[in-house]
């Protein structure tokens, strides 16, 4: 039935067919019967007609209603999504419009998929057209489209922020974070604005594509928000983006042009939006937390502080796999010695710094963690913007005890206090003191030629491969021998004693030999973890007897799931009063158990071994009222053959209601992670040595680069007892049980050497790196 219009909003009660009852938003649930029901509510939002790839390309429009009741302004899910396909998204594209009333009857109730995000019901409604009712209602207000060539948008105050509406502001950013990885497929943004009320508000914005993040570079930058979502979060009124989002920045500089910054090809901008622009940049301007205290250049930068720098990257060099370092320069002179990090030419990517280097204009910024994949990026001679970059005072490697300390730079991993990096565009209006203090040293390019002997005794003599005296190893014929390891690495760097290493500055990457004096855990099976990637937990692999427990709990009293999309068979076990069950997703039956997901539930951990031998995706489950839900993460939460899979206690999400199944071609451990809102937890082996040569002892850890050590998988060997004797095999040859130090084979190891946070304190690490065991 095509949308139908009515005159006033009292027909609309005078439409609804006899037999239909009208409910409210609120009252709809996933078991509410439809077929009786109708609902009437404002058209809050209303998207763009689009083509649904999930149902052949069939045309969808997406639009949000809410219920303007006065009995239910206080209630939760007032606001509900409705998805029109065919031709009724068309008729009501073109007859609907924000602020109409409308009429909806013979929908359908599913799940909403982005309940998690918008924070709206946790049903949606959907409307084919076939036999549904829908009737709209102009609403009496002037006409929100625009009247003439420049679009109408309405701007809400931030003080007059009302929670669970959509609407469009502006506001001067206060502080913001760059775009970082969440806890499911998107990337973050989190900001702070205010306005002329001086009310602040906090804003979250997801999306998957990092160009569709605001485009900020400092605080005072200005910002336009289309189409977000208010909400009171800690007390606090909050932003969240919605369908149709969309921002659009600005230099919040005064005299600046007013040039929107967005990834958007189209979008309204209009002499409304300059003047808002410019107001709030001359109420900014006169604002006591407007501050230029966090930024500043490198002749003002104090040992322990954290600010923001404004520069130019010169090159940069890949230290390791958790280091890049950036050397950059802002024209001017740091009062402080500069650390210079040594690293061989060949490895460094851009223009030579010597000169900049003797004058002390180098800064050599050493980045870490999450902010490598911009690094890596990175061109030399871009403009940087960094913020919350930590000065430090650190020894070089070359320097005697009674010397002064060097000024080091490091951008730490994390995002507190808006920590990260961006390029700035060349035409930036933030870069226009920068480029004058820059062109001032213009003539240094032509003293960057240097002879040969400069070159060799800069590079190719860095301060980690000096040789100090007494620091040769004093037996010439004692590390000759065959090594048991090989390097995999293309580090051309000399090889260092243990001495000589511990003396080194970190982050570097050396070669050294030495032999095994002992190691941890003695019993291998210990070395065996479970490592979540998302918040960097690391703990052991729980042990059968604490895993059959879960499941002895979970058996006692358990009722059989009820589950609609499920479909269930049921056996009696051994024990009197215990049932089996075994659930299958409908849209699965009649394809191979290789291909099913199967969810059983009343199983000892003994029963559901012998059963994952013939099937491939076991997910062990409990009834709580009938409902199925996962156990307690203490258990894999999927066996599969004879390996198991863990999920995070503190990330996964155990999303398990009405899930989705359909779409997935090939079911391993990642798409059933995902399908149950499980943070997936990876094994790792853990093992750390101790190692010793002529000169000294050091302790090791071989983690990143263990499975390539032993040749190994790390989740193959939590499943097989032969590659746990093949580690252990390996670990007997390089430590024979009851020899002697001389007796052991040596080893020629690749070490990297960095530094962790270890309470408020820098703890030097070392970790064996691209090495090998020789295999025969």
């Amino acid at each position: 039935m095509p949308v139908q219009k009515v005159n006033d909003s009292s027909d609309l009660d005078a439409k609804v067919p006899s037999h239909l009852q009208r409910t409210s938003i609120t009252s709809l649930t996933m078991t509410s019967e439809p077929s009786h029901r109708c609902v009437k509510a404002t058209v809050v939002h209303k998207g763009p007609v689009i083509s649904c790839a999930q149902k052949d390309g069939i045309e969808m429009l997406r639009a949000e209603i809410k219920e303007e009741d006065p009995l239910q302004r206080t209630a939760e899910h007032t606001s509900i999504n409705v998805i029109f396909f065919g031709t009724l998204a068309k008729d009501f594209s073109q007859s609907a419009r924000q602020g109409d009333v409308v009429l909806l009857a013979d929908f359908t109730i599913k799940k909403s998929p982005s309940f998690l995000r918008d924070k709206l019901h946790p049903c949606q409604l959907e409307m084919d057209g076939k036999d549904d009712f829908v009737y709209v209602c102009p609403s009496a207000g002037p006409s929100h489209g625009p009247s003439s060539s420049e679009a109408k948008y309405t701007y809400v105050p931030l003080n007059d922020l009302k929670p669970r509406t959509v609407v469009n502001v502006y506001g001067v950013v206060t502080f913001f974070k760059q775009p970082f990885p969440s806890k499911g497929s998107d990337y973050c943004s989190t900001l702070k604005i205010t306005d002329q009320s001086d009310f602040k508000v906090g804003c979250n914005i997801f999306s998957k594509k990092l160009e569709d993040h605001p485009i900020l570079f400092r605080v005072g930058d200005i910002i336009r928000l289309h189409r977000f979502k208010t909400d009171v979060f800690r007390d606090s009124m909050s932003l969240l983006n919605t369908f149709g989002w969309s921002t659009v920045t600005f230099d919040g500089t005064t005299d600046s042009p007013v040039v929107p910054r967005t990834s958007s090809k189209s979008f309204h901008f209009g002499e409304s939006d300059i003047r808002t622009v410019q107001e709030l940049r001359q109420w900014a301007a006169n604002q006591s937390w407007i501050s230029n205290d966090l930024k500043v250049s490198l002749s003002t930068v104090k040992p322990g502080m954290y600010f923001d720098l404004t520069c130019q990257l010169l090159a940069k060099a890949v230290m390791d796999s958790r280091c890049i370092l950036l050397k950059v320069w802002d024209g001017t002179k740091c009062k402080h010695p500069l650390l210079n990090v040594a690293v061989a030419s060949d490895a460094l990517e851009g223009e030579s710094t010597i000169v900049k280097d003797r004058m002390n204009l180098t800064a050599n910024v050493l980045v870490y963690d999450n902010h490598l994949e911009m690094a890596r990026e990175l061109k030399p001679g871009t403009f940087l913007q960094f913020y919350n970059l930590h000065a430090l005072l650190q020894r070089a490697p070359d320097q005697q005890p009674d010397q002064s300390e060097h000024l080091s730079f490091h951008l730490h991993g994390g995002t507190s206090y808006g920590r990260g990096l961006r390029s700035l565009p060349a035409e930036s209006p933030a870069l226009q003191s920068l480029k004058s203090v820059l062109e001032k040293h213009v003539d240094l390019d032509e003293y960057d030629e240097v002879n040969d002997g400069t070159l060799l005794e800069i590079w190719y003599t860095p301060p980690e491969a000096v040789v100090l005296p007494n620091d040769e190893e004093t037996d010439a014929e004692a590390d000759t021998g065959p090594s048991y390891t090989v390097r995999t690495c293309e580090h051309n760097t000399r090889r260092l004693t243990l001495a000589r290493v511990k003396r080194s500055t970190p982050p570097l990457s050396c070669h050294v030999r030495a032999r095994v004096k002992k190691y941890k855990p003695q019993q291998l099976y210990q070395c065996l973890k479970l490592f979540c990637s998302n918040c960097k937990t690391m703990e052991d692999v729980p042990d059968d007897s604490a895993v059959a427990k879960v499941f002895r709990e979970s058996a006692k009293d358990s009722q059989p799931c009820d589950e609609q999309w499920a479909a269930t068979s049921s056996a009696s076990s051994r024990e009197p009063g215990r049932t089996i069950s075994m659930h299958i997703s409908r849209d699965m039956v009649g394809e191979s158990t290789h291909m099913q997901l199967i969810f059983i539930e009343g199983t000892t951990l003994d029963e559901i071994c012998v059963l994952s031998r013939d099937y491939k995706n076991l997910v062990p489950v409990r009834s709580v009222n009938s409902r199925m839900t996962l156990m307690d993460l203490t258990a894999p939460f999927l066996f599969s053959g004879d390996k198991r899979y863990y999920g995070c206690k503190q990330c996964s999400l155990n999303t398990f209601q009405n899930p989705v199944f359909t779409g997935v071609e090939t079911w391993d451990e990642q798409a059933v992670a995902q399908a149950l809102g499980v943070q997936l937890m990876q094994y790792r082996l853990l093992i750390q040595f101790e190692l010793e040569d002529q000169t000294d002892t050091l302790e090791a850890l071989l983690w990143e680069n263990t499975e390539r050590f032993f040749h190994v998988s790390a989740v193959d060997a939590s499943g097989s007892q032969d590659l746990q004797d093949k580690i252990q095999t390996i670990m007997d040859t390089i430590q024979p049980p009851d020899s002697s130090l001389e007796e052991r084979p040596w080893l020629d190891l690749c070490l990297s050497v960095y530094t962790v946070k270890d309470d408020d304190r820098n703890k030097v690490c070392y970790q064996i790196t691209n090495t090998e065991i020789k295999e025969e």
